[in-house]
């Protein structure tokens, strides 16, 4: 990992105080969670015009019915809106719990009646015998086997779900002994435990995993039965994988996907433990984004390491294109207006690091200001993404695409298709033995309970439990294990560029069995076709000085790849619907895609009709961009789109009015690119290999007037013809819409 210093180039405080323009782009995502405080379809409607691009429905708590009704508000308040919006559904996996009692609201969630006070010192007994009433001195959890995870001097976090821990609701608890079915504790602070009580097993090694991983599934069935319903009646674009332990999870959750039609749906990882942190390699390779759930994985590792791992995480799904999430921002607005100086700051740097966006719980399942809580996400971080420097982000990927190159030029092909980069579950003979046991523990014994290998220290845990002590972690910062891996980044940059230019997953295949020969690495080098186009249409766009980068895509991974360099302006992606067959009827697909792109840092997805020519629809995308204030009159616009099988970058400029494509015989001025330059007729192209055309020394020019972010990005590829007037149909779909 690299740090950035964030040195900024203005330090006129007069200019910084000034505020932020509200209906500014914001290219941070904003993802709430629905609960009572925002199911209502007005205060959708509001949230959605705040910003919010995703609503996340939560099987951790609350009845079925209820997420139904989350998601019908959801589909009228879009329609009422005229706003796209994504649907997440986030997985109760392997929570543990305490048991207790609970009534259904007139709203339909769930109420507990009573709540009860503990206090630092006091005796607190943690019991798997399911006749004990929940109280302050005895907590009946849900898992059958908690007393062979915990040992004395374990920590044990029992706090209300989704709450900070640190707030009056998390309570701190100390192993003392382990008698029978009785985990017994003492508290380290008080506490008044309300709501639905969750349980955390805090790893209790600094370096590795000594902890006994418990043995749930990673679907619950009550996930599965959900997951199903749900998928009958909504279109879902994601599915968040709570506790996902590595890349076998993945794996095992789109098998189950795909085997109740659910081919389309996305999913996101959630890293929520350290054995997460140690497999990430793998998880980020087989994942579609990740959400860093910084709730439990801050009491998984010491608290002077989060900062480094969030950083480390971010930057290596910015390294391979992949969306990132961050939660836990924000939580006093649950209760209060106005975030802390430490919560805006915290968004800040999160924006600077890199973040795709930001994923809201507490603040909007049951926060007293939801649409408050989304304004202020929104403003910080248009104000952080003002300042974020995308000329070293920009510069930091092609440097390591070019170390790619170099390792590949040496021979080094083992360090770039990941053959000595795998799960840590999977790196020494010991795991490979007990297969797979690096997944939590499911195999082994036919009650899934598995024993762990001869000579791990800590061995196995009473009822053969496994104790995994991992070679190395994330906290302890060794140069075994460093994140990102650049090996790992090849390895799926390459599949991730060539599903992006196929459109299919179809014989990439998974895991180490998949890459070992390095196929996938050689026929999409890291520097593929697709990845040439993005990289140079960003860099296109930073040396014209353009407003806006228009994408034309049918699955929305070409957008990704541009949004992967962070351009400063926005990515207006133009979802073109296509038809797709299952062998047995043919269906138009797209909605999907535009919904899915959402969630990618700077894409602003709209519908587009199927056209036979780009250039009609090229042009309502530049007067819709004009409508709602993207481009202004003499503004250039970079259109990144596929003609045939090639690949393509142009240059248009908007005409004087603001109201569409500036039409001119002659070709477009090429002052910007410096004197006596000929400019190649129509489009950037790209060389067979792949590689972009080599740049001549006419391109490298003086800043451009009003250059939003200077000149750094490099030589400017050969510019494009403007576009000549076509007389071809094609539509926008209305703004934001998708329904």
């Amino acid at each position: 990992m690299r740090a950035k210093t964030h040195f900024f180039k203005n330090l006129d405080l007069n200019s910084i105080l000034v505020p932020e323009n509200g209906d500014a782009f914001t290219g941070t995502k904003v993802v709430c969670t629905v609960g009572p405080s925002c199911q209502d379809v007005d205060v959708m409607c509001e949230m959605l015009n705040a910003g919010v691009v995703g609503c996340r429905v939560d099987l951790t708590w609350g009845p079925l019915e209820f997420h139904r009704k989350s998601l019908q508000n959801l589909h009228m308040a879009m329609r009422k809106g005229r706003r796209l919006c994504c649907t997440m559904v986030d997985t109760l996996g392997r929570e543990l719990m305490i048991r207790r009692q609970v009534t259904i609201g007139e709203d339909g969630w769930p109420i507990h009646e009573e709540s009860f006070a503990v206090t630092a010192g006091q005796q607190v007994i943690i019991t798997t015998r399911p006749d004990v009433v929940a109280s302050g001195a005895v907590l009946p959890i849900t898992y059958s086997k908690f007393t062979e995870m915990a040992v004395k001097g374990d920590t044990i976090y029992v706090g209300r779900y989704l709450v900070c821990g640190a707030d009056s609701a998390s309570l701190y608890l100390e192993v003392v002994d382990v008698r029978g079915d009785d985990v017994i504790c003492i508290a380290k602070n008080d506490a008044v435990l309300d709501g639905l009580l969750t349980v955390f097993h805090a790893e209790r090694s600094v370096e590795g995993l000594a902890n006994v991983q418990n043995d749930l599934p990673l679907l619950s069935e009550y996930d599965k039965e959900c997951l199903a319903i749900l998928a009958q009646d909504f279109e879902i674009d994601f599915v968040s994988l709570s506790y996902t332990r590595a890349a076998e999870d993945v794996r095992e959750a789109r098998s189950f996907l795909d085997s109740i039609g659910m081919n389309n749906t996305k999913i996101l990882a959630k890293l929520e433990s350290r054995q997460s942190l140690l497999n990430f390699q793998g998880i980020l390779n087989e994942a579609d984004g990740i959400i860093i759930s910084r709730g439990n994985l801050g009491l998984d590792c010491v608290p002077e390491k989060m900062a480094l791992v969030q950083k480390t995480l971010v930057q290596a799904c910015n390294l391979v294109g992949k969306p990132v999430l961050l939660t836990r921002v924000v939580d006093t607005m649950i209760n209060t207006p106005r975030p802390t100086r430490a919560e805006a700051t915290d968004v800040a740097n999160a924006v600077l690091d890199g973040v795709d966006g930001i994923l809201l719980g507490a603040e909007t399942l049951r926060g007293k200001y939801p649409v408050q809580t989304v304004d202020t996400i929104c403003s910080i971080s248009r104000a952080a993404e003002k300042v974020f420097d995308h000329h070293y982000h920009y510069e930091h990927l092609m440097e390591v695409a070019i170390d790619v190159g170099d390792m590949v030029a040496n021979g080094d092909r083992g360090a770039v298709t990941g053959d000595s980069d795998d799960d840590v579950g999977t790196a020494t003979p010991s795991t490979q033995a007990d297969g797979a046991a690096a997944n939590g523990g499911r195999a082994g014994t036919g009650s899934g309970v598995a024993a762990a290998p001869a000579g791990r220290v800590g061995g196995p845990g009473p009822g053969g439990l496994r104790r995994d002590d991992s070679w190395n972690s994330v906290t302890s910062a060794g140069a075994h294990h460093q994140l990102p891996s650049l090996g790992v980044a090849a390895k799926t940059m390459a599949r991730f560029s060539q599903v992006a230019s196929t459109g299919s997953l179809a014989g990439l295949g998974y895991g180490r069995a998949g890459m070992a020969s390095g196929a996938a690495y050689h026929r999409s080098p890291y520097i593929s076709k697709l990845e040439s186009i993005a990289s140079s249409a960003v860099r296109a766009a930073d040396r014209v000085g353009a407003s806006l980068i228009v994408v034309y895509t049918h699955t929305g991974k070409t957008a990704q790849l541009v949004a992967k360099y962070r351009p400063p302006m926005p990515i207006l992606t133009l979802v073109v619907p296509h038809l797709v067959s299952d062998q047995l009827k043919w269906k138009l697909e797209g909605r999907s895609s535009a919904r899915q792109c959402l969630i990618s840092r700077s894409l602003l997805p709209v519908l587009a009709a199927p056209s036979p020519s780009g250039d009609q629809l090229l042009q309502e995308a530049v007067v819709m961009a004009g409508r709602v204030g993207l481009v202004r009159p003499h503004d250039h616009v970079v259109c990144v789109q596929r003609i045939h099988d090639d690949f393509c970058v142009k240059i248009i400029s908007v005409d004087e009015l603001g109201a569409g494509i500036k039409r001119d015989d002659a070709i477009m001025s090429h002052s910007a690119f410096g004197p006596h330059t000929t400019l190649n007729t129509n489009l950037m192209a790209a060389s067979p290999s792949g590689a972009p055309l080599p740049a001549t020394s006419g391109f490298d020019s003086p800043r451009v007037r009003n250059n939003p972010i200077g000149n750094k990005f490099g030589p400017l590829p050969p510019a494009a013809q403007l576009a000549s007037g076509g007389s071809f149909v094609g539509s926008l779909a209305p703004a934001m819409s998708g329904i």
